[in-house]
This record gives structure tokens, C-alpha cells and sequence, in this order.
């Protein structure tokens, strides 16, 4: 290696955690991270990880997460990840990651898609790739499906696509005065016993229910889609909590089961109903993990905080709104 390709190039990125109102739940290619059926979600101001990536350290790779020397599998994807920037940049330099997570790992709280979403950008620059939105998320995919929307802020849309080159993710537009919101229920921080590619997987190739759901997901996309074209903030909310609904069912339908729901899961969906029949406009939607994220409009988001937290207050809550999209910088973490 010459003296030139030992100069450390380094890149620092900021992304943020997407909640999504019509599910990604099954790959139709494992390898490329291809999904079954698109998907469509809300990227929230809360829970953002910082990544730093630094090519040309002398030895081999080194992955630091939340301060951590990381090790087996969480260091493995990391790397996998790398070689596959390594590639695409022509470049065969170590590097040293860095990232900072702020949302609770593997409790359904979408900590992976925020995490390679800013991998992504901060390992593509310090590599001298400029990459397009539409690329970064491409490239965000691969680490972790659902990374591929955190690139864009607000309201995206994943394309399921049929190869590598056409899925990635888009923003929507959302019309003026929409102004969604979650309030984010955290029941449990544990890390989950299935991790979501193996409950994808189980689901996949055991559930019955399972060539249903994708139909269903594929029409609630197009529905999604029309009603936030119209402003319709009942029908969005009414197709995000029965799409959530229908993914965990056709997940109770694989064998072994995977049940990701706790008592305080089916309290905060209770208490969401009983909202809702009070007249307070909310719904629930549930990722793979038991906490409950609740769509409001961001007005009536503290309202609905405080609704929630006197019929369940067990829960911990915290407001979010709208977030941005993916920022990458030249530098390291400070």
C-alpha cells in the first residue's frame, strides 16, 4: 500500500429512525435485501445515530459501537458493509467506525435502519464516492432494509423493485397542514429473542396467512399512497394500524410462532381504542419488538402523550415529529 492510500480519509453522517405506516416485513432475495412487496414510513426527529468512518488505519478494521469494541455478528455486517464500499470505491483500505445510537437496540424501535442509513453516508464520502440520494439509499439497503428509507426525511416510499438497481426508497410529499407525529410507548428496552431477518425468514417460509399479508400490504401501499395525496389523515391512520395488525397476525401463523408482544403492548393498543372512541384521533402501529408507536397529528401530540400515560403509565413516552433526512460531513466524531 503506498504512502497515498494510507492518508486517513475520514467522513462523520447523521441519520434518523423511520417508523413505517405500511410495513417491510420479508425479503424476496436475502442477499440483496430485496423486499417482498414496498413499503412506506415516517422518518421521526428522535432516536438518531452518529457514524464516523475513517479509511486508511494501519491493521484491520475496527467497529466501535456506543463506545464498545463490537465483535461476532454486529461487528460482521458492519464489515460486510465496508468491503462492499471497499468495491464499489476501488479501494482495499481498513477503516475505523465509530457510531453513537440513541434509540435502544433490537427492541423494535428501528435503531438498524437509522444505523446503516448513516453508515452509509458517512463510509461513501470518507471512500470519495458522491453518491445521489437515490444511490445512498440503494447502498443504505444493503446493510438494513429499512435503512433505505431513513435517507430521506419525512414521509418515503421504498420500491420493492425487481433487482438491486430498482429498489430503493423516494420522499412523499405530504400535503400542507398534515403535520403527523408519533408518540413513541416504550413498554420494554430488552433486545428481542428473534431478531427481525430470522422472524422475516420464519415468516416467509411457515406462515399460511403469509401470501395474504403481502397482498394486502401491496394494496394498503396504493391506498397509503391516495390518502396522503388527499390530506386524509383518518385513512392513513386507519390503514397503518390494521396493516401493523395483520403483520404481527400473519407472524403468530409461522412455526415456531413469533410473538413480540408484552402486557403493556396490549394495554397501549386498548388504550389507543378507547382514545379513538373518546374522540381523540390516534392509531397504533407496532414494528418487531412489543413498543407501541402512536400516529397523531403533531398538534394533539402532547395530548395524546398524556392521554396514554394515565391509562398506561407504565410506559415511558417521548413526542416526536417529522425528522430529516441523512447528513454527511467531512471529519469524525467529536
Amino acid at each position: 500500500m503506498n504512502a497515498a492510500a494510507r492518508e486517513v480519509r475520514s467522513a462523520v453522517a447523521v441519520a434518523h429512525s423511520n417508523i413505517a405506516l405500511v410495513k417491510y416485513w420479508g425479503k424476496a432475495d436475502e442477499a440483496l435485501h430485496l423486499p417482498v412487496t414496498g413499503s412506506l414510513s415516517l422518518t421521526l426527529d428522535a432516536h438518531p445515530t452518529t457514524t464516523s468512518v475513517a479509511f486508511g488505519v494501519e491493521g484491520d478494521d475496527v467497529v466501535i459501537l456506543g463506545g464498545v469494541e463490537a465483535a461476532g455478528r454486529a461487528r460482521d455486517r458492519v464489515v460486510r458493509f465496508l468491503d462492499l464500499v471497499r468495491r464499489r470505491a476501488g479501494i482495499d483500505d481498513r477503516a475505523v467506525v465509530e457510531s453513537i445510537n440513541t434509540a435502544p437496540t433490537a427492541a423494535g424501535l428501528a435503531s438498524s435502519a437509522a444505523g446503516f442509513a448513516a453508515l452509509a453516508g458517512a463510509a461513501s464520502l470518507a471512500a470519495g464516492l458522491e453518491l445521489a440520494p437515490r444511490e445512498l439509499s440503494r447502498l443504505a439497503r444493503r446493510g438494513s432494509g429499512s435503512a433505505a428509507r431513513s435517507v430521506f426525511g419525512g414521509l418515503a416510499v421504498w420500491h420493492a423493485g425487481a433487482d438491486d438497481a430498482t429498489s430503493y426508497a423516494e420522499p412523499v410529499a405530504a400535503p400542507e397542514g398534515l403535520d403527523l407525529a408519533m408518540v413513541i410507548a416504550v413498554v420494554s428496552v430488552a433486545e428481542k429473542e428473534v431478531g427481525s431477518g430470522e422472524a422475516m425468514r420464519r415468516t416467509v417460509e411457515t406462515s399460511p396467512f403469509y401470501p395474504a399479508w403481502a397482498a394486502c400490504a401491496t394494496a394498503d401501499l396504493a391506498a397509503m399512497l391516495a390518502a396522503i395525496a388527499d390530506g386524509d389523515f383518518a385513512r392513513i391512520g386507519a390503514i397503518t394500524e390494521s396493516n401493523a395488525l395483520r403483520m404481527h397476525a400473519t407472524m403468530l401463523g409461522a412455526a415456531p410462532p413469533v410473538a413480540y408482544w408484552a402486557p403493556g403492548t396490549v394495554a397501549l393498543l386498548a388504550a389507543v381504542r378507547r382514545l379513538r372512541a373518546e374522540g381523540i384521533a390516534c392509531f397504533a402501529t407496532i414494528d418487531a419488538g412489543p413498543n407501541v408507536k402512536v400516529l397523531c397529528r403533531l398538534g394533539e401530540a402532547e395530548a395524546v402523550r398524556d392521554a396514554l400515560a394515565v391509562l398506561v403509565p407504565e410506559a415511558e413516552y417521548t413526542v416526536a415529529g417529522p425528522g430529516p433526512g441523512l447528513v454527511a460531513r467531512p471529519g469524525v466524531l467529536a
